[in-house]
């Protein structure tokens, strides 16, 4: 079973806010039912890895793209292989993509814990999945103990145009009520929209209007009352995921 060959991070290499378990590498066979990849990997053995990704994966789902694979070792599970991030050709230069949408959350809980996010100053206490707003929901991450409590809100970002970083690549009902909470909350707390940029390759970011233009209206608007906007730019590759900082707004 062929183990990928990067090698842990040293202190005279970049700092990771969130290393991989040991990955596997292979080839993308199919996609489909959204939870399912079939996957070659390079042993020649064929398997059906769990796809942590319910949205379409517009632009990242490329088949006979290399792509890397763990494998869990609990028994109980039916797939015992996660599919974790997938290489992709879009600009320049080949840039691993993450595809475990269920990561961003925890690598922002380490940023956070961390404070790397000069931005996001003065609060003592985090806090994950607290009850909100007026349609019944949960922001991510509550910031305690600053002048203002800050609401955080994290968004995947996956899908490109050109070196933008896109959100989102289909309509998001459910995104378009976090947004609503968020303009509820002004002005007596601070609300952030953090967009978890899952490439390396982007250096701009922008709404998906051709594909959610309520979504698009609405997120100028909550700006325009002070909701905040924070593009945030990772380096994905199959040792972890390192912080390049923000990327600019281009709308």
């Amino acid at each position: 079973m062929p183990r990928s060959t990067a090698k842990s991070s040293t202190p005279s290499e970049p700092t990771y806010i969130y290393e991989y378990p040991q990955l596997y590498s292979g080839t993308l066979l199919k996609r489909y039912k959204r939870f399912f990849a079939d996957i070659e990997l390079d042993s020649g053995e064929q398997i059906t890895a769990h796809c942590p990704n319910t949205g379409p994966m517009t632009g990242v789902c490329e088949i006979g793209n290399r792509v890397q694979v763990s494998l869990s070792d609990n028994k109980k599970r039916k797939l015992p292989y996660t599919w974790e991030l997938i290489e992709l050709h879009d600009n320049e230069q080949p840039v691993w993509v993450g595809v475990n949408t269920s990561l961003p959350n925890r690598v922002i809980r380490n940023a956070l814990e961390q404070r790397i996010f000069t931005e996001l100053t003065d609060y003592t206490e985090v806090r994950r999945e607290v009850p909100y707003g007026q349609e019944r929901s949960r922001v991510d991450f509550l910031l305690e103990g600053a002048a203002k409590d800050i609401y955080v809100e994290v968004k995947n970002t996956t899908w490109t145009d050109g070196t933008i970083a896109v959100f989102p690549d289909t309509v998001t009902t459910r995104g378009q009520k976090h947004i609503r909470e968020m303009i509820s909350l002004l002005p007596e707390y601070r609300a952030v929209m953090l967009y978890f940029i899952n490439r390396g390759d982007c250096d701009r970011f922008a709404p998906g209007d051709d594909r959610d233009p309520e979504y698009g209206q609405l997120l100028r608007a909550a700006m325009s009352q002070g909701m905040e906007v924070l593009p945030c730019r990772f380096q994905v590759d199959p040792v972890g995921i390192q912080y390049l900082g923000l990327a600019d707004l281009s709308f």
